[in-house]
């Protein structure tokens, strides 16, 4: 009989009885047992540096300590916990504070749809809400998109590899070039209009278009505003529905609380997801403007849109948006990461590197292979940042908004060292093959 007794930082148990499926875990192999701000510790008691935030779920950190305070009273009160979409105080003060803190001041008119705990499902039910509207099939989505990985979500995502694992055909969407894509000097927003105007093109007019305004797994691909503002009037002109999928960039993760507000568009439907909660709670909601809100009662449920501890912490999290105070910290933040990469890129030109990136979703494009090498570094001295890109291509700094200046200079740090490490190996490599 196999003995399942973990000790210490032994991984035998997730290695034998979790599935081949997980991920993270190969990344970054180690068992953590607490987490603090913008650090974490493993059984062993060693100290990581965080630059990966749960893959944008922990904007405020681990274990944000008034968020903590709010919960603790809550389950100690015994507070409702699970609600479906009855009516609770804890999802009433958090309806009311997301309306006065986030919406009124932007002078955003949005309706807030729970449409279940994960991204994902929030992109749903804005693609079946969209259909539901405009009575089409067809959703436009980009090149390099990650909307998901339910059926619907995936079939507008570019993935391959994602898409892959459907295992049936992913219909009714069509995949344009997001900007930049076909080149810096090539307008897609004109290539896009042409496929629209033209009764040849083979593409029936789309009921929405879904984009993110930065693409995060894609390969930390931004947008323009010019192309932003192009795509809303496309849609306009052509009575397609805007939907922004805000779920990894959104909750102040470029700066501001919505990512698409440095651009002045304002989307038909918007989808969020990860940090909302504020907490690392599962959570998720659909913004729709009122005139869309043609659902009949029950038309698109989930037995968990009712997370209470959930609207709890999110609750308390929207009080960092209360003045602009968090959205300059972060943007202080953000030049330090940015003025960093330049440099790295610049001290190691044999890299290759292409500097990319907005607010405190930033990273350093490479060639195949090497950003995997400096995730994996990076690990071994204490710093946990993941790579993005189809191909991995991207190492990704996407730290908690709210860690220190000093911890963030350290961790750029480590990556700067890891850098010349990688050279450093390439050069021995090098050196063996010429000899």
């Amino acid at each position: 009989m196999t003995n399942f007794n973990v000790q210490n930082n032994d991984l035998h148990v997730f290695e034998s009885l979790e599935s081949e499926v997980r991920s993270y875990c190969r990344s970054f192999p180690t068992k953590f047992q607490k987490a603090s701000g913008y650090q974490l510790w493993d059984a062993n008691g060693r100290c990581y540096t965080d630059f990966f935030a749960g893959a944008g779920a922990l904007n405020y950190g681990h274990n944000e300590p008034r968020m903590k305070e709010q919960l603790l009273q809550y389950l100690t009160g015994d507070g409702v916990t699970h609600s479906l979409d009855m009516a609770t105080e804890a999802k009433e003060k958090f309806l009311s504070a997301f309306h006065d803190i986030i919406l009124k001041p932007r002078k955003l008119k949005y309706k807030v749809m729970f449409p279940g705990p994960t991204g994902t499902n929030s992109v749903e039910s804005a693609l079946k809400l969209a259909r539901k509207i405009t009575g089409r099939e067809t959703i436009m989505s980009f090149t390099n998109a990650f909307h998901g990985m339910t059926l619907g979500a995936l079939a507008v995502t570019g993935n391959k590899f994602k898409r892959n694992g459907a295992g049936v055909p992913l219909n009714h969407t069509v995949s344009m070039p997001y900007d930049g894509y076909m080149g810096k000097d090539i307008d897609s927003l004109q290539f896009i209009e042409n496929y629209l105007q033209d009764s040849g093109s083979g593409m029936s007019l789309p009921a929405a278009v879904i984009v993110e305004t930065i693409q995060g797994e894609g390969g930390i691909n931004v947008a323009s505003t010019e192309w932003l503002q192009g795509l809303e009037r496309l849609c306009r002109s052509y009575g397609m529905l805007l939907i922004v999928d805000d779920v990894q960039m959104g909750c102040g993760r470029t700066g501001t609380f919505f990512s698409f507000e440095r651009s002045g568009i304002e989307p038909d439907i918007v989808c969020m997801s990860k940090s909302i909660s504020g907490y690392g709670l599962p959570m998720a909601i659909t913004l729709l403007k009122p005139e869309l809100d043609e659902w009949t009662p029950g038309e698109h449920n989930g037995t968990f849109r009712g997370n209470n501890l959930a609207f709890i912490t999110a609750t308390e999290a929207l009080q960092y948006w209360k003045t602009d105070k968090f959205s300059t910290e972060i943007a202080v933040k953000a030049e330090k990461v940015a003025q960093a990469l330049a440099r790295l890129v610049k001290k190691y030109p044999e890299l290759k590197g292409e500097y990319r990136g907005l607010g405190l979703m930033q990273g350093i494009a490479l060639e195949p292979g090497i950003a995997d090498q400096l995730s994996k570094l990076a690990f071994e001295r204490g710093l946990i940042m993941e790579t993005s890109g189809t191909d991995s291509e991207v190492i990704k700094i996407m730290p908690p908004l709210t860690i220190d200046i000093s911890a963030l200079e350290a961790g750029l740090q480590i990556l700067d060292e890891c850098m010349q490490e990688v050279l450093v190996e390439a050069n021995n490599e090098a050196q063996v093959v010429n000899s």
